[in-house]
């Protein structure tokens, strides 16, 4: 029988037409901004071209590397004239790993960034007129909304900017024989091994060493994202910043862990501090880290941590904020938000395990917390507990089912206080809470875009912004948190 080839053509991919670039070319540009990640914005002829490693201020030489309809990305090449801004980066292996975006920009520009990265999105998104931002004309043009402005405070910052992350969630890999982990080059699944990270609490360091090389002496396999073969996928820890307890999370690829007793008991041997072990077996082949199987392997099922005077119980899937010391910041501005006399009956949706609702209580007269994780709710009742707090009732479900049911029930709130992901809030509970009309909305947020967006619905709904204060949550990274303070137009 004849084979039948089929004829190899050669196709050339053809370029994006009427573009004043082209891919691998090399073009000199001013940076005029900074994208949320860390990415110098510079013009050609028009056209965006977003700059890995340039800063705001700077004329740099850069090579073409990807080209868009609209924007393309490129290299930096050469420094031409650089920022005042621009500091040596302190990590030996900055340039290549994507945990931080921007250890190069002086912690005072990096305040300032993120306080202009929410008044853009402000304008521009929200059609928000902010307070001493923009003349008239410029204000126009974005289609902000005439009126009251929106007053956007400096970016309450860090004194130590470094250390400052209590939990760290590292992927595990092999090479040539060992175990490596670290966290991935920037917008790759390729690890960068480390030993030390600058943003991440001391002793988490530590505990990813010993794991890695006790995990390397009883011969413990690494997953391969490839073959889907391997055990150990990741490993999570968190550390108690006030108290200093830890805890080890070892996801596997597998419910048994060859050698376990061992590998528990030289861990604690080594690190003492370490109060629970626990294993989340993970066997999808998925980004997502955790598993649905969660079981303590030694010690506690949770370890204890303090925010400010409040006691939390912290198991391996709760959310807890990663930094403690702006944690304090951010709430006690939601606290001074929320202007409570102790008469007041608030509303907390997307509660977690009841960080903000319990600081709430401190001052409210009935705190109601919602939350569409389960067991989310059974750890803010027991966090409830442990602190003695009796007038905060939790509830498990989404909110803008659960919160419209305490209405019918006769429950009104004086304050909602919301604190969703970075999606931003469900349209249904902006719905609901312009229905109930509080006397003041506290919006805390990990995202700008989705904040502005919601901000534009709530003032449209009866609702004026009058403040919001950017918090660094994050430092040399490009997020940045806020707290909102919104009031009802009587």
């Amino acid at each position: 029988m004849t084979k039948t080839r089929k004829r190899k053509t050669n196709t050339v991919k053809k370029e994006l037409p009427d573009l004043p670039v082209a891919k691998n070319e090399e073009v000199v540009t001013e940076i005029i901004g900074l994208t949320h990640d860390g990415q110098g914005v510079g013009r050609v002829n028009g056209f965006t071209l977003f700059v890995h490693g340039a800063l705001p201020g700077e004329k740099v030489r850069a090579k073409v590397l990807k080209l868009k309809k609209q924007y393309g990305y490129a290299k930096m090449t050469q420094l031409l004239e650089a920022s005042p801004d621009r500091v040596a980066p302190p990590c030996a292996i900055y340039d290549q790993c994507g945990g931080c975006q921007l250890q190069h920009l002086s912690y005072e520009a990096q305040l300032r960034m993120k306080r202009k990265q929410v008044v853009d999105n402000l304008v521009k998104i929200g059609k928000l007129q902010v307070n001493g931002e923009a003349d008239g004309d410029a204000v126009a043009a974005a289609g902000a909304v005439a009126g009251e402005g929106v007053e956007v405070l400096p970016t309450l910052g860090m004194q130590d900017p470094w250390r400052y992350r209590n939990k760290a969630l590292v992927p595990i890999g092999e090479r040539e024989g060992g175990l490596v982990g670290g966290f991935y080059a920037a917008n790759s699944h390729r690890i960068i091994d480390m030993d030390t990270c600058l943003i991440q609490h001391g002793p988490n360091d530590d505990v990813i060493r010993t794991v890695k090389r006790i995990g390397e002496e009883l011969g413990i396999t690494a997953y391969d994202e490839e073959t889907g073969k391997g055990l150990l996928r990741h490993v999570m820890v968190r550390t108690g910043y006030v108290s200093d307890e830890m805890m080890v999370v070892l996801v596997t690829n597998g419910d048994r862990i060859p050698k376990v007793e061992e590998w528990t008991r030289r861990i604690v041997e080594r690190m003492p501090q370490v109060k629970s072990i626990c294993q989340s077996v993970n066997t999808k082949r998925t980004n997502v880290a955790l598993g649905d199987v969660t079981k303590v392997l030694w010690g506690r099922e949770v370890i204890y941590d303090s925010i400010g005077p409040i006691r939390f119980a912290i198991s391996a899937r709760s959310f807890y904020q990663v930094n403690p010391v702006q944690t304090e910041v951010l709430y006690g501005k939601a606290l001074e938000y929320a202007q409570l006399t102790g008469e007041e009956t608030v509303i907390d949706a997307y509660c977690g395990i009841g960080t903000i609702s319990l600081f709430l209580a401190q001052k409210a007269r009935k705190v109601y917390g919602v939350e569409i994780v389960e067991q989310a709710i059974e750890d803010a009742k027991a966090n409830a507990e442990l602190n003695g707090i009796r007038n905060a009732d939790f509830a498990a479900g989404a909110a803008e089912e659960v919160i419209p049911a305490w209405r019918a029930q006769g429950i009104a709130a004086d304050v909602i206080v919301v604190d969703p992901p970075r999606k931003g809030c469900d349209a249904a509970l902006l719905e609901t809470i312009i229905a109930m009309q509080p006397k003041r909305v506290v919006y805390v947020s990990c995202n700008p875009s989705t904040l502005a967006r919601d901000l534009r619905i709530l003032e449209d709904g009866g609702f004026q912004t009058l403040q919001v204060q950017p918090v660094d949550m994050f430092p040399h990274t490009g997020h940045v948190e806020c707290c909102s303070l919104l009031v009802r137009k009587d």
